[in-house]
């Protein structure tokens, strides 16, 4: 309404000239032009408020995303290229073409501020090594390597790896180096899941509530919050899968197709799950171990028994011993994306039936 006021008392006049009114001495007054303007232009804002305010929005989320260094080196960047542009574009105002010695100054001052905020951003790392202080002889190797190029600073924790728990004694270990990301909208779907009416979705929801407080109260390891969100998508895998590709982070999870995707949208990963089973004792073939058989196997007389680490063992024969102690020797073992599956038979097998 300001606005409108303003260009009501400069400009309606020239049209009222122009279309003949300017007689009529109740329209030539400059209250009542401000008025009209006034009121024009409420009128338009009413009409196009939805559409600027989200433009605003899309302005402000794209700040959010974006490093502080960035904004940053990027304003400063364009204020120079506004510069250089505005420099550059004196001698254009000298043609005498209508409209061209205006249009052709504003192009290159547009064009040369696009650019320099362009490299402001792009060349973050160059500019922060030009004022940072000169390395001492004899570490310039060192100091000249780019963290961007091997290492990733922010590591997003997905629900299932939060509920899992083990993600806190790995961090603890300084094992993950970096920030531990925690989105929003992962926090949100916790909370949901720990105020379910199912009793079981209950005590992982609060026991995922738990390992987050634990994770932020051990004073090693570095934890953040992410308070941005992804309006437009709806699953929560989906959205871990964007802040990765838009914060250059890796996301940690032990959900075998959460995996899957982000490998096959070149999303760094990391599964806890593989992780577990890296680190897992190599067992060999002739290697003896005890194992108690705790179920049926699915072919004829074999039996399944289970490591300490939930390794799965296979053991011929294995239904003559249904709930006992058994010794047994490896005799192969299979890995797969599950895990590490190991078959074995009975040492005293052939002894025991006998008997």
């Amino acid at each position: 309404m300001a606005l409108g006021f303003s260009l009501g008392v400069g400009f309606l006049p020239v049209f009222l000239e122009l279309a003949g009114l300017d007689d009529h001495s109740f329209l030539s007054n400059e209250v009542v032009m401000g008025i009209i303007g006034a009121i024009i232009f409420l009128i338009l804002s009413s009409l196009t408020y939805d559409y600027f305010a989200k433009i605003l929005k899309k302005i402000e989320k794209f700040i959010n995303e974006q490093s502080l260094s960035d904004l940053i080196f990027g304003s400063l960047s364009a204020i120079v290229g506004l510069l250089l542009g505005a420099l550059l574009s004196i001698p254009l105002y000298s043609i005498k073409v209508a409209y061209l010695n205006i249009i052709l100054p504003s192009l290159m001052m547009v064009v040369l501020g696009f650019i320099g905020a362009r490299v402001g951003t792009t060349k973050t790392e160059e500019f922060k090594k030009m004022f940072a202080p000169r390395p001492k002889k004899g570490t310039e190797e060192i100091l000249e390597r780019k963290a961007g190029e091997h290492f990733r600073k922010y590591k997003i924790l997905d629900t299932s790896v939060i509920i899992d728990g083990r993600i806190y004694d790995v961090a603890r270990t300084g094992f993950i180096e970096g920030t531990l990301l925690i989105p929003k909208f992962v926090l949100y779907e916790l909370q949901y899941i720990a105020d379910s009416g199912d009793s079981m979705k209950r005590v992982r929801g609060r026991r995922g509530l738990d390992i987050l407080n634990e994770l932020q109260k051990e004073p090693s390891i570095s934890v953040e919050m992410y308070e941005g969100d992804f309006d437009d998508i709806q699953e929560v895998d989906t959205k871990l899968v964007k802040l990765a590709k838009v914060l250059d982070g890796i996301v940690v999870t032990n959900d075998f197709n959460l995996n899957k995707v982000c490998e096959f949208q070149n999303v760094p990963v990391f599964n806890i799950n593989a992780l577990a089973n890296a680190i897992k004792p190599v067992v060999i073939p002739g290697e003896t171990m005890d194992v108690i058989v705790m179920k049926d196997g699915t072919e004829r007389q074999q039996g399944v028994a289970y490591l300490d680490d939930g390794t799965m063992v296979v053991v011929e024969d294995g239904k003559h011993f249904m709930n006992e102690k058994i010794n047994v020797i490896v005799t192969s073992a299979l890995q797969t994306a599950a895990g590490r599956m190991i078959f074995a038979k009975p040492s005293h097998s052939q002894t025991t039936i006998n008997q």
